[in-house]
């Protein structure tokens, strides 16, 4: 934008000094013909008296010392065919003067200045001289340089004027760009300074005043899920004491285990709710997809299904919190209890990548769409949120999730999880 406001600056100031200087170059060169033009005419005038008085021989003398001294071809042409001063022959410039009548003409050689001069004895003389091309010009070119300068001149100080006016106006617009780009990657602190026009100034009021918004209806939302989630933790109390009446030992200990499971969950559900994402540790993902695929094996082993775990030694840290991972990952596994029959076997596998960690959870049961990755789809009935709570922990992370049929039949999650600054620059 402020390459393109200096360029219609100069491109305004050229059309305008062309527009100006155009008709004031022709002017000068006019001026300067005038005057060469005047200057050779008075130089012919002077002889008048002496052509009209004067026998032949002073006439020649006088002409050719005025030829000398003027730089310029003098003739006079007496009746007859007597020519005195620089030869020349009879033009018909000459030819009309001779009739009484002083003109000057165009020629090839210069502008030619003819003048009559009667009161002779013996008739009608003529003065003849030849202004030439050099002497018509003389300055013309000095002039137009000059004035070529001063077009330069004025477009340079044009262009610094407009890059100035410019400035102020990029500067704000650039401010405005830094500041939302701040918005979009979650530092909601970020405010601009308003500044500039009075448009860009409401602009930037406006920007500072959604910024605000965004924070306190992020700061809303965070507490209606804290709120929400701590209303589980009644029924969750309630499940727990039913769980203890329990006649059989281990039916108790199974369900109070699950109960404190999903205590757990709201625990950390409230947490991540009310915390800052961007202070939030970074997780050990061998640590915790070794204790998610533990606490999923006793399942597993009650329904039947074959548990096959690679996990690579730890630690392995990731940029998303331990209690993220754990949910994306129990999302996974979750899905494959829910979406497969009894029986059937599914695969987790940790390594490290040259981008970071891959988490791959893999079935052998029928597949699914590649719709159902997204929010709120699910063709089995259920919330549809789990693919997506695994995306957002991915991307949170700083990588992404694929979703494809394994080689031997079923579905293949994969999550690639981007590790901590620190250790990627290391």
């Amino acid at each position: 934008m402020r390459a393109r406001l200096a360029l219609l600056a100069a491109a305004v100031s050229v059309l305008t000094l062309v527009a100006f200087l155009v008709p004031l170059a022709l002017l000068v060169r006019a001026v300067a013909e005038d005057r060469a033009t005047v200057r050779a005419t008075a130089d012919a005038q002077s002889l008048v008296p002496v052509v009209g008085t004067a026998d032949a021989a002073t006439i020649r003398l006088t002409v050719e010392q005025l030829a000398a001294e003027s730089g310029r071809p003098v003739s006079v042409f007496l009746p007859g065919d007597t020519v005195l001063g620089t030869p020349a022959p009879r033009t018909p410039a000459v030819a009309l003067a001779e009739r009484g009548r002083s003109l000057t003409v165009e020629s090839d050689a210069g502008r030619e200045v003819v003048i009559a001069v009667q009161g002779r004895p013996d008739g009608t003389g003529v003065i003849r001289t030849v202004v030439p091309r050099a002497e018509l010009t003389a300055g013309v070119q000095r002039a137009w340089l000059l004035l070529a300068l001063l077009v330069l001149v004025l477009v340079l100080v044009g262009l610094l004027v407009a890059d100035r006016l410019a400035r102020t106006l990029v500067r704000p617009i650039a401010q405005l760009s830094a500041v939302s780009h701040r918005l979009a990657n979650a530092e909601l602190d970020a405010r601009v300074a308003p500044a500039g026009p009075a448009e860009l100034r409401e602009v930037a009021g406006a920007l500072n005043h959604l910024a605000g918004r965004i924070q306190v209806l992020l700061a809303q939302e965070r507490e209606q899920v804290a709120d929400l989630s701590h209303r589980l933790r009644t029924p969750l109390t309630a499940l727990r004491l039913e769980a203890e009446s329990l006649r059989e030992p281990q039916d108790a200990a199974r369900i109070t285990a699950a109960a404190d499971g999903l205590e757990r969950a709201v625990t950390g559900l409230i947490r991540q709710a009310r915390r800052d994402r961007s202070s939030a540790a970074p997780a050990d993902a061998a640590a915790v997809v070794a204790d998610r695929v533990a606490f999923w094996s006793v399942l597993a082993e009650d329904t039947g299904r074959e548990v096959r775990c690679d996990l690579a030694s730890g630690p392995l840290p990731v940029r998303v919190p331990a209690d993220e991972l754990a949910a994306a990952l129990d999302a996974l596994l979750g899905n494959v209890f829910a979406h497969t029959p009894d029986g059937t076997g599914f695969a987790v596998r940790l390594a490290r990548d040259t981008d970071g960690v891959v988490l791959t959870v893999a079935d052998e049961g029928p597949g699914m769409p590649a719709a159902t990755v997204r929010r709120g789809a699910s063709p089995a009935g259920s919330t549809g949120l789990g693919l997506d709570i695994a995306r957002r922990a991915a991307e949170a992370a700083g990588g992404r999730m694929e979703l494809r049929a394994a080689p031997g039949g079923g579905a293949q999650v994969r999550l690639r999880l981007g590790q901590p600054a620190t250790l990627t620059a290391s």
